[in-house]
């Protein structure tokens, strides 16, 4: 049996009974015409490492294998390790399939046991209540990646492109734009998943920045978002009391009057370095 003799994923789930738990924010896209769309988003797969988050059925899985991808697939939910079993038997060796909590698992440890010496990608369809504070934890090693192309939930995606200035800029969207350069490529209606979420979804493709922050800027610049959007709108000299206030402001060439919302990513970033 090949990849192409693999039965529908509708067929496989009520074959095996298995429906999405809404505790693990599951939602599945069934439609292998998107979910090749997803992989074509983050091309070239040819003897690339993979690492998805949440397989599920193995849809996107699918996907990731025939455009010739070695796949590390990471699944919380024990019911769907036999699928993904049947998938792992006919993808010649190129599928590992491992039951873990993403939050917890060790990428670069994965990469070099499962994939050594391969570029390594992270593409998935992520659960939506675990999605920020995985990509927050991917930034941290984004170097590690040649690209992130990853669903959220479409108002997720959109804080992570957002511009200063916008209403959805915020802590997620600083983080993400200084590690990498951040696009929505791709949105898609609640109607094509199962069963339906309750909002609409996109694909935000990040490519890390070859000069992008050091972990440690990173986790300085993680406290400074923190506490200047934890009180958005104060004034910096006042949300950033706790990091120093005008002073830091000052040291940095920021103006202390100026809202979280107005600081560019770049001032962020200066604001971090001064910490």
């Amino acid at each position: 049996m090949t990849l192409e003799d693999l039965p529908p994923l509708r067929e496989q789930l009520d074959a095996h009974g298995l429906l999405a738990r809404k505790s693990f924010g599951q939602h599945f896209l069934l439609d292998l015409n998107l979910t090749r769309k997803i992989a074509r988003l983050a091309a070239p797969l040819e003897g690339r490492a993979v690492i998805e988050v949440g397989p599920g059925p193995g849809g996107l899985t699918r996907a990731l294998l025939e455009a010739g991808a070695r796949v590390i697939a990471v699944e919380k939910d024990a019911r769907f390790l036999p699928l993904l079993g049947d998938l792992a038997a006919v993808a010649e060796g190129r599928l590992t399939v491992l039951e873990a909590d993403a939050l917890e698992v060790d990428e670069a440890e994965l990469l070099a046991l499962h994939a050594p010496g391969l570029p390594a990608k992270m593409v998935s369809n992520l659960p939506y209540n675990v999605g920020a504070p995985l990509l927050v934890k991917w930034l941290h090693q984004a170097r590690r990646f040649e690209s992130l192309v990853l669903m959220f939930q479409k108002e997720v995606a959109e804080r992570i492109a957002a511009r200063a200035g916008s209403d959805a800029y915020g802590r997620l969207g600083v983080l993400s734009q200084a590690a990498a350069e951040v696009e929505i490529v791709m949105s898609l209606p609640a109607r094509a998943f199962t069963p339906p979420p309750k909002v609409d979804s996109a694909v935000v493709r990040l490519t890390p920045r070859p000069d992008g922050p050091s972990p440690q800027l990173l986790k300085a610049l993680e406290r400074t978002t923190q506490a200047a959007f934890g009180q958005r709108r104060k004034m910096l000299r006042s949300s950033l009391k706790s990091l120093g206030g005008a002073a830091l402001c000052a040291a940095a060439g920021i103006d202390p009057d100026l809202r979280a919302e107005a600081v560019p990513v770049a001032g962020f970033l200066d604001l971090a370095r001064t910490l």
